[in-house]
């Protein structure tokens, strides 16, 4: 509903009540009502969702329409993204937010900081997405407030052009409101377990599950060793189990990632059970690293299994896990990947040791053989060191081609004395250009920083405490941060008012009218920052 329309409901529903609600404003409850659009979780997961289908039918069409997000591990840095993103880019249009299962372990445990390996809280997780929401609805309240004020001052100046510009400007507005990509890890137990989070995640407003086929109590980092997978019975039961969670919840258009850590997984814990030769369990094992076993030769505690008509004995390590064979792991993602899409998931992910779009298009080469519209979200992940892998990339590509690379070291290639160089320019280019040549020529829907606030933090604070508490002193802070806010026009420069100070203002008018005590008169030292 326009505003006026808005205001002409909140007034027929306070006119039923004319001779007891004395006081109560339609405008003001209007006013309230546009401050808060969504007004439980399943409303923003059923919204979100609908417009991750959208983007993915759009993707669809033109793989220029890929997505991007950023991972947060707070709900103020999430939502200071967004605001950010429509003050430079005028809309939120493809833009998403992450929650990464890494920050929050790392960030969020009442343990204190723990490695990625699902032992921190599983409620973190629903809570974190609650409260991502409740920062981006209170940006939503922020902007049209301010929109509410000026169409004020417009009237009061009695004009008349100004305060209809607003007005459009209130009918108009973007909600901050995007969809959060949230990492479940590898369920936090069994299937049972999956879906009760689920059903959290979904309530606090996650539209879109990531899940990963790693075990749940060995679950590993993507990027570390010791990666172990399940079955694909058991994966697939997960799945199904998101599935049944965003279906009886009535967020139908609810999306799941499948993840799959094969690549660098080369271990197992079970041995998948088969019914018949080729099926699912079948296809599995034959990934397992095997000796050939004489019947007559059987050792006391051995596992064995049959392959193609042979006894056969997997290599089991001490820990009783089951060694894969090595250079299966391309093979094993693309038989994950396939079995995921077509048992409830919609979208993949594949954890890769690099970021090079040849590995990656590849194995979505051979996924799209048998799923024709298979896209993946894809990991652009700080594990990775970029420069020194595209400056590789490129050195390997110019000796194929036959150039004299005399004047350069592979092996050296992250020195500064190469920056600036025509291959580092190069590399560089290549950097800037991957999430466009990715989306496509690999398949990439959405492409996702998992730990960028983690790295900014520790990088601005390092700068900042090395100013501050050397000879620059408070010079430190102002030159580098307040300054370069006022310059830039970034909104938190006025703190009180991105906390919610003249939220709480205008809500005093409402409830009191001049009787109000407000926060935001003369003496308020962010009028400093009103030019």
């Amino acid at each position: 509903m326009t505003y006026q329309q808005t205001i002409t409901e909140a007034g027929q529903e306070i006119g039923r009540f004319q001779q007891t609600w004395n006081g109560i404003e339609a405008e003001s409850v209007a006013r309230m009502r546009l401050q808060n659009r969504f007004k439980t979780g399943l409303d923003i997961a059923r919204y979100t969702a609908k417009i991750m289908r959208q983007d993915m039918a759009a993707y669809d069409a033109d793989p220029a329409n890929y997505t991007q997000s950023l991972g947060c591990w707070h709900g103020f840095i999430g939502q200071q993204k967004m605001i950010s993103i429509k003050k430079h880019f005028g809309t939120t249009k493809g833009r998403y937010l992450y929650l990464s299962g890494w920050m929050v372990a790392a960030l969020r445990s009442e343990f204190g900081p723990l490695p990625d390996q699902s032992m921190h809280e599983k409620t973190t997780v629903p809570m974190l997405i609650e409260e991502l929401y409740t920062f981006l609805r209170q940006a939503d309240a922020r902007e049209l407030g301010m929109l509410f004020r000026d169409l004020d001052a417009a009237r009061a100046a009695g004009d008349e052009v100004k305060a209809k510009q607003v007005q459009q400007a209130i009918d108009g507005h973007q909600t901050h409101i995007v969809p959060i990509i949230a990492d479940i890890d590898a369920g936090f137990g069994n299937a049972e377990a999956t879906y009760l989070l689920s059903k959290k995640m979904i309530e606090a407003g996650a539209c879109c599950i990531q899940i990963e086929n790693q075990v749940s109590d060995e679950k590993q980092c993507g990027h570390q060793d010791g990666k172990v997978t399940v079955p694909h019975e058991d994966f697939l039961a997960k799945i199904r189990a998101v599935r049944y969670a965003f279906m009886e919840l009535g967020v139908e258009d609810g999306v799941i990632v499948a993840r799959t850590d094969s690549l660098g997984a080369g271990l197992t814990k079970q041995i998948a059970f088969t019914r018949e030769a080729g099926d699912i369990g079948d296809q599995y094992n034959s990934f397992l690293d095997c000796d050939e076993v004489d019947p007559a030769n059987v050792g006391h505690g051995d596992v064995l299994i049959s392959r193609d008509g042979k006894l056969m004995r997997p290599k089991r390590l001490p820990s009783n896990l089951y060694q894969f064979r090595a250079g299966t792991g391309e093979d094993r993602c693309v038989l994950d990947c396939i079995t995921s899409l077509q048992n409830g998931a919609d979208l993949l992910w594949i954890e890769t040791e690099k970021p090079h779009i040849g590995q990656i298009g590849g194995m979505v080469s051979r996924i799209r053989e048998v799923i024709p519209n298979a896209k993946l979200v894809y990991n652009n992940s700080p594990s990775f060191n970029w420069t020194l892998n595209f400056r590789q990339q490129v050195f390997d590509a110019w000796t194929a081609e036959g150039r004299d690379m005399s004047g350069y070291d592979r092996a050296k290639l992250m020195s500064v004395d190469y920056d600036g160089s025509e291959l580092s320019n190069e590399a560089d280019e290549r950097i800037r250009t991957f999430q466009r040549d990715a989306a496509a020529q690999a398949g990439i829907f959405h492409h996702l920083i998992t730990l960028p606030t983690y790295h900014t933090a520790a990088l601005s604070t390092d700068n900042l405490a090395k100013e501050y508490f050397g000879d620059q002193g408070m010079l430190g802070y102002v030159k580098n941060v307040q300054r370069q806010e006022i310059r830039q026009g970034i909104a938190c420069v006025k703190h009180q008012n991105m906390s919610g100070s003249d939220i709480g203002d205008d809500h005093k008018e409402y409830f009191a009218g001049e009787a109000a005590l407000k926060a935001g008169g003369a003496a308020n030292t962010m009028n400093q920052f009103a030019a």
